[in-house]
């Protein structure tokens, strides 16, 4: 007869491998890279994960030829393009993350700078870039691998240009677009009956001559609202009534956190078994609001070493500040499968843009942001060898390593006679999680229902896990694939769900029963990455949908 245990229970069968059950440490193994290609032909200026294990890559169009050619003697004939009118090469490719193959895809106009989000049906959004791409849409629909998907663009679809703008999915299914280099405003696509909005806090925080508030930091809340976060102060907005709803207090310091002083952020991971949800946002790292203008002139200065966090739903927030290890600017803020913060890429001195950034930060640091406040919560992780600058990027992928690739702080593609050559490689970097020490604790997913609905409608899996510890170190959590670009991860975000229960139906082997996310304001609908993690270690993801 089949039992069903509850987390006060023990299994039949359980296999400790540490007599304390103590949860593995990083301080034994720092993460490892590995060398995925040489060249992709491209610098990956923009990256996002699609539901079918594939991932989008693009630069821009006009600085000339890649060093990938497009297919059967295509070439793309633009008359706009500032550079070269006539271009026979790839400016973006598809990469599949099992076979490690890639293939060359065809955009026509200029996305540099650009944003996007994934729609519920999976389909890629593009929005705007420079030149005769800034109001253009595109899209990317995932098709099987004997189909031939590309992109198909939108000429003239965005009411208003887009350059240097985040993208929101909203809890409807829309995608908020918000800012942009001289756009003091968000609209929506598909478009709705207002236009475009006007948004003072875009003004108030643009510094004359230096922005500073470009890729501003968007994050959907649970109550539906949206937290933007611009230069050094943060509101909430009521998209819906158009209302600023309250300002929070400045990040202390006064230093800018958006680009062009570009840090990065995320929303930490929100935990349905919680009462009541309190949503936490993280803000990493940036440069002092001089450097710009100071790297222009060939000094470059220290970046920012800080961290703040603001729970944004208490009556009185107010910033908690941390000192990481080293300096960073440039870099990317990844949400792990555990509920751990990566970041990764960047500098320590200068700033973003064009020849503005010395001293790479080719560390990668963990941030355990539910260790207890008195105890160190960062970790220093193995260096890459390979400094990834301006215009790089990373993911996480579904079997929890971190896709790295791009960097390019130069006008054009150069790579010689310059300090930090134009880089076409990709790389992946393994979080210890993935060491092989832990392969007796790491689930493996047997099989999950595809699709999870709203209101805490239950969700059926099984696993199997060689060396069971205790239901108290079981969680599942669902990630949301990001768009990354300029150290921002739109759209990122983390649930931990809530577990109904276990069964143990044969030796190693178990069935989970969680409930699905409470509301669409807690998941947007769409896709998302699940993992199922024992003891601090993930198993592969599996993809879900939501909604």
């Amino acid at each position: 007869m089949i039992k069903f245990l509850l987390f006060s229970l023990s299994f039949s069968h359980v296999f400790s491998i540490v007599a304390s059950q103590a949860l593995p440490s990083y301080s034994g193994r720092n993460g490892e890279w590995q060398l995925l290609h040489e060249s992709v032909g491209i610098s990956a200026m923009h990256m996002q994960l699609l539901h079918n294990n594939k991932v989008i890559i693009f630069d821009r169009t006009d600085f000339g030829p890649s060093n990938l050619s497009l297919p059967n003697g295509i070439c793309r004939v633009d008359s706009s393009d500032t550079i070269l009118q006539t271009d026979c090469t790839a400016h973006s490719i598809l990469y599949d993350i099992v076979t490690n193959g890639f293939r060359p895809l065809m955009i026509q106009t200029d996305t540099w700078c650009s944003s996007g989000a994934v729609l519920p049906n999976g389909t890629l959004v593009q929005t705007g870039g420079y030149n005769d791409g800034d109001r253009n849409i595109r899209s990317f629909t995932p098709c099987s691998d004997d189909e031939y998907c590309n992109w198909i663009e939108f000429p003239q679809s965005l009411i208003q240009r887009r350059w240097y703008a985040s993208n929101q999915v909203l809890p409807d299914g829309r995608i908020i677009i918000v800012g942009g280099r001289r756009q003091f405003n968000y609209e929506f696509y598909p478009s709705s009956w207002n236009g475009v909005i006007f948004l003072d806090f875009l003004v108030e925080t643009n510094d004359q001559g230096l922005e500073n508030n470009l890729y501003p930091f968007l994050h959907l809340l649970p109550d539906g609202n949206l937290f933007i976060f611009a230069n050094t102060r943060s509101i909430l907005l009521d998209y819906n009534q158009n209302m600023v709803l309250k300002e929070f207090p400045k990040i202390p310091g006064d230093d800018p956190r958006n680009y062009p002083s570009s840090g990065s952020s995320v929303l930490l991971p929100l935990d349905e078994n919680d009462a009541i949800i309190e949503p936490e946002i993280m803000v990493c790292g940036g440069a002092p609001r001089d450097s710009f203008i100071q790297a222009m002139q060939g000094n470059f200065i220290r970046a920012i070493s800080t961290c703040g966090r603001l729970k944004v739903s208490v009556p009185n927030p107010s910033w908690t500040m941390e000192d990481m290890p080293m300096a960073r600017v440039m870099g990317d803020m990844i949400l792990l499968p555990t509920g751990d913060v990566l970041i990764i890429n960047g500098a320590e001195l200068g700033t973003a843009g064009w020849e503005l950034g010395r001293g790479p930060v080719t560390r990668p640091i963990i941030y355990r942001p539910s260790d207890d406040v008195s105890n160190w919560r960062f970790s220093v992780m193995s260096p890459s060898p390979r400094p990834r600058m301006y215009h790089s990027s990373a993911i996480l992928l579904t079997d929890g390593r971190i896709l790295v690739s791009g960097s390019n702080p130069h006008v054009y593609y150069n790579f010689t006679n310059v300090e930090y050559p134009t880089d076409l490689s990709m790389e992946s970097f393994s979080p210890p999680y993935l060491s092989p020490e832990y392969d007796p604790i790491r689930p493996r997913i047997l099989s999950a229902d595809e699709e999870m609905g709203y209101g805490g409608k239950l969700f059926w899996l099984s696993f199997q896990v060689q060396a069971y510890l205790t239901a108290n170190v079981l969680s599942v959590t669902i990630v949301a694939p990001s768009f990354a670009t300029h150290s921002f991860s739109m759209n990122q975000r983390m649930v931990l769900l809530k577990i109904a229960g276990v069964t143990d139906i044969a030796p190693s082997t178990y069935n989970l029963v969680v409930a699905g996310p409470s509301t669409a304001e807690i998941a947007p609908p769409g896709y998302y990455m699940l993992f199922v993690v024992h003891a601090h270690v993930p198993s592969y993801g599996r993809w879900v949908k939501i909604g």
